[in-house]
């Protein structure tokens, strides 16, 4: 693991400079796409209507010193030296916060939590920003701890929170495409007369819009090695616009960058120049990429790559087209302030292609992104199950969610033909763009205290500080609500509505489990055979419950005379770590005596982890049950036996026993002579084989039980999936009913099953119905 953090899922994060630098270079491409677009429309958006040129320069300069000062306090002095250094190993984003939050006090909303994954190495309370804290700093945070863990409000709020910002980025997803192909199309508009550039401009972003959503099933990493070079070239260009406008229009603008002419600023505009900071803040939209992106990339590639090329490149930018607009201050129409006019015009055609070019990459990043944080979200509970696909084998962040793209593509077609503007565009992305910053904010004061161990002194000074400026762009934002700021706020609405619908729905389903579950007494009532003829094969049971014996076999086995000779009471969960080491994957247990064959195995994966197939899904679980037989620990009074008196005993199991098929070499995974085959002396459909260590040496039983679970792996494996029908309880109020009857059933119904089950052929599963009453 790389001191920065990165974890085991990217390989390549190592302190070697040529590492870093490659990694800076990549970070280009992917990280600062939106933000290096934003000089397209930050002064378009500003001078839109709020505030006119006068025959002075002190509009244009308080600007300026604007979008300079913001630039510096936001993405570098916040996000760079103090937001980066927050990762959840190695992970950043709304989700890796509130997750890293979650593993230092007991607020979760994960209702299948166990004390078993708190020893899950990945899930150790890392202290980054330990090293010299205060005296207080570790009573500071137990303080605030028990405050947390004893307030279920104040644990609902910081949910509420996150999923806020998280919705939030979700808006960005739509807008942000829209605003940068639009005002990158929008050059068109020097080249043509008002009346045809209208009826021309719309038509063909709607066009790249189209295709660069049709175009996402193919993956990022198909043109992703030209993602950095277009930025680059980018970002080259307009620094090179930006210092010839500089010296020869205006090489005193320098002057601007003084905090003074913001005051000048303020003092003139008033009420006009306060409501033109909502155009201002879109210097800084795409900022929050640098720490949402933080898995794919380590923390200096990005500092390096913001501090020597993408700062200073935005910096010349905005001097230069402040250095323009300063000797122009007759304009004929509106639209000519934007970023084009600023361009000599011997270049503008070249120009307008690569910023094309660029508004791609930066949406293609923020699309991604958003796939990113859904699937985050699914994975921890709070989205309805969707269809991942991993569009890369090599970087595990690659994916496309069919069904979210053809929204996002809908919506964005809808505001683009909607607005047709930068200025409602504009308004809309602002709103979205500074309340995931805020949120941010909020919660990087509570991982100062809880997990820095810092004083609540400084965590208050940090709120304070970046808190006021991002809640003075804020008011500025929400002031234009009928002129475009409605948008994110509606779809934060949906989205949220949907979260929290699913997220309770599943709550209640959980606790109606939990209540209804089978007495371990009551199975042993049963006998070996559990009162019923016991088939060959193995049964897979899938259950949410980590403990006890879920109703669906006890309705199972009520109609239907037979079951299989081995079952596996099956629970894949998530737990609030981006990703789980292979080898503390499967967590396995034995229900009963031992001759039951009654197996638990718990499949842990983090928000980040990629799932694999049902094929290597299914050697992997037969795989943990067997080296579990094999390690000893499950003798009939081991520790890792559930009985009537406690259930929730479990084994992590490592690597052990590999399952072999056809054409594998058994001397290849153990070594030629460390091993021993045990094989079905019944011939199966499969030539199937375990490899096992020699010693310790197996005693008959274990060797027994092993050999029956390898003749029921031959025999075949079923799936039993529960087909539930939630309703609410007969007496629940008229919200409850309307969440539960409607919002939750028909997500439900929508929505994907469990993840390993999209391949499983349909012959070999089982659905169960049963009927929740929550």
């Amino acid at each position: 693991m790389d001191v920065e953090g990165g974890g085991f899922s990217n390989p390549v994060k190592r302190n070697s400079w040529r590492t870093v630098l490659s990694l800076a270079y990549q970070s280009l491409g992917v990280v600062y796409g939106d933000l290096s677009t934003s000089p397209l429309y930050v002064y378009k958006s500003t001078f839109a209507e709020d505030i006119q040129h006068s025959e002075t320069n002190e509009e244009i300069y308080g600007v300026l010193s604007f979008v300079f000062w913001t630039l510096t306090l936001v993405p570098l002095l916040k996000y760079v030296f103090i937001v980066l250094r927050a990762d959840d190993d190695g992970e950043g984003g709304t989700f890796a916060l509130y997750s890293l939050l979650c593993r230092h006090a007991r607020v979760g909303f994960l209702p299948n939590g166990q004390l078993a994954d708190e020893e899950i190495s990945a899930y150790k309370k890392t202290d980054r920003g330990g090293a010299g804290s205060p005296s207080g700093g570790v009573g500071a945070a137990s303080r605030v701890r028990v405050m947390l863990e004893r307030h279920q409000v104040l644990q609902k709020m910081l949910l509420i929170l996150a999923l806020i910002g998280t919705c939030m980025v979700i808006g960005d997803g739509v807008l942000t495409p829209a605003i940068s192909v639009f005002s990158a199309v929008s050059g068109l508009e020097l080249s043509m007369a008002r009346e045809h550039h209208k009826y021309v401009e719309v038509p063909i972003v709607c066009l790249i819009l189209i295709g660069l959503f049709a175009l996402q099933h193919y993956g990022t990493h198909r043109v992703g090695f030209l993602f950095a070079p277009v930025v680059i070239i980018w970002l080259l260009c307009i620094s090179a616009i930006g210092v010839y406008n500089i010296f020869h229009w205006n090489p005193h603008v320098y002057q601007a960058l003084s905090p003074y002419y913001m005051y000048k600023f303020v003092k003139k505009t008033q009420r006009g120049g306060w409501m033109s900071l909502g155009g201002i803040l879109l210097c800084i939209t795409g900022s929050e990429a640098m720490y949402a992106d933080l898995g794919h990339f380590s923390q200096l590639s990005i500092k390096i790559a913001f501090t020597s090329v993408v700062y200073p490149s935005l910096i010349l930018a905005y001097m230069g087209q402040a250095a323009y607009l300063s000797k122009h201050h007759v304009i004929e129409n509106e639209y000519r302030i934007g970023f084009y006019v600023s361009v000599p015009e011997q270049i503008r055609w070249p120009v307008l292609c690569i910023a094309i070019l660029a508004a791609v990459v930066g949406s293609q990043a923020i699309i991604t992104g958003t796939f990113s944080i859904i699937k985050q979200c699914s994975a921890l509970g709070c989205f309805p199950r969707v269809k991942i696909v991993h569009t890369s084998s090599k970087f595990h962040g690659q994916i496309y969610i069919p069904e979210i793209n053809w929204i996002l593509m809908i919506l964005c077609l809808a505001v683009t033909i909607g607005f047709r503007d930068t200025k409602h565009m504009g308004n809309a992305a602002g709103l979205a763009v500074i309340t995931v910053m805020l949120v941010t904010t909020c919660l990087m004061s509570l991982v100062i205290v809880l997990c820095w161990h810092k004083s609540i002194f400084l965590a208050v000074c940090f709120i304070l500080f970046f808190g006021t400026i991002e809640a003075l762009y804020f008011s500025a934002s929400l002031i234009k609500f009928l002129e475009g700021a409605w948008v994110p706020i509606a779809f934060s609405c949906i989205f949220m509505i949907i979260m929290y619908v699913w997220h309770y729905g599943t709550l209640k389903k959980y606790q109606f489990d939990v209540q209804n579950k089978v007495s371990i007494e009551w199975l042993l009532g049963l006998g070996p055979s559990l009162g019923i003829v016991r088939v060959r094969g193995i049964g897979l049971i899938h259950t949410e419950l980590v403990s006890g014996i879920p109703s669906i076999f006890s309705h199972f086995i009520t109609n239907l005379p037979a079951f299989h000779q081995v079952l596996i009471f099956l629970c894949i969960k998530s737990i609030p770590v981006p990703h789980v080491h292979p080898e503390e994957r499967f967590l396995v247990g034995r229900i009963g005596p031992k001759e039951y064959r009654l197996y638990r195995c718990i499949v842990r994966y983090g928000y980040r982890d990629v799932q694999k197939d049902d094929l290597e899904f299914e050697k992997d679980i037969v795989c943990s049950i067997a080296e579990f037989i094999r390690s000893g620990t499950s003798g009939p009074n081991g520790a890792a036996v559930e009985s009537e008196k406690d259930d929730a005993r479990m084994t992590v199991v490592g690597a052990g026993i590999r399952l072999c098929e056809v054409g594998d070499d058994p001397g290849e995974a153990a070594g030629p002579s460390s091993s021993t085959e045990i094989q079905s002396p019944i011939r199966a459909r499969k030539k199937v084989r375990f490899v096992l260590p020699t010693s310790p040496r197996m005693n008959a039983s274990t060797r027994e039980e092993l050999q029956e679970l390898m003749e029921a792996r031959e025999a075949g494996m079923a799936f039993i999936l529960g087909h539930s029908y939630v309703r609410a309880k007969s007496g629940s109020g008229f919200v409850r009913r309307l969440a539960i009857n409607y919002g939750y059933d028909f997500l439900r119904r929508n929505s994907r099953g469990p993840a390993y089950a999209v391949n499983i052929p349909y012959a070999s599963t089982l659905e169960v119905g049963m009927i929740y009453y929550v």
